[in-house]
């Protein structure tokens, strides 16, 4: 994958801004859209030169699609797009999260990713990716490692070659059940986080 890539961001907040200006910062151009056209445009201001404002609803430039809005609005986005998202890569970065994530609020075995696969337009792929990765330690544009599943080998190495770009370390989890495997490592990150190992934390794999 080429630094001159398009990867188009649905959603205007923080994760958004992580992986935006991330993105910008390794040579991307990132398209931002936003239910919120002001909130797009002023993350778009701030990435500069390299960020594009989308139009909420139309088909993004990007083959790959990444949706940051929170877990509660993750399948209404899907929606709204309907058939303008066929044929993308969709990357899904949601934490189903209770109201203090202390739980998932998914059905056992179930996840996020399942349910916005369920709800995009045929020939779409949804890949789980970067739930386990807080978007202040993203910001920080430091080397990671970034879990990912889903059930399209093509559609997985695209977002990995991506992820490469950013000086992520991808590894593949499997088909996309294991969605729900990734969505309880980020509990798991929250429950570290806030039992003594702080926020600045991320979750890797170590090979001996």
């Amino acid at each position: 994958m080429t630094n001159t890539t398009t990867i188009s961001i649905i959603g205007s907040g923080g994760m958004a801004t992580a992986i935006g200006n991330r993105a910008a910062k390794h040579g991307h151009t990132v398209e931002i859209s936003s239910r919120n056209a002001a909130t797009a445009q002023a993350l778009v201001d701030q990435i500069g030169t390299r960020a594009v404002v989308g139009t909420f609803g139309a088909t993004p430039l990007g083959d790959i699609v990444i949706v940051a809005v929170p877990y509660t609005n993750v399948v209404s986005a899907v929606a709204d797009y309907g058939e303008s998202l066929a044929g993308k890569i969709l990357v899904d970065i949601s934490n189903p999260f209770n109201a203090d994530a202390t739980g998932l609020v998914t059905t056992p075995g179930g996840s996020a990713a399942q349910e916005i696969a369920a709800a995009a337009p045929e020939g779409t792929h949804v890949v789980k990716a970067l739930n386990t990765i807080f978007g202040h330690v993203l910001a920080h544009d430091k080397p990671l490692d970034a879990f990912l599943a889903g059930d399209s080998v093509e559609a997985k190495a695209r977002v990995a070659a991506f992820l490469e770009t950013l000086d992520l370390r991808p590894l593949d989890t499997g088909g996309l059940r294991m969605a729900s495997v990734l969505e309880s490592a980020g509990l798991l990150l929250m429950g570290l986080a806030r039992n003594g190992a702080g926020f600045d934390l991320a979750l890797g794999v170590e090979f001996h």
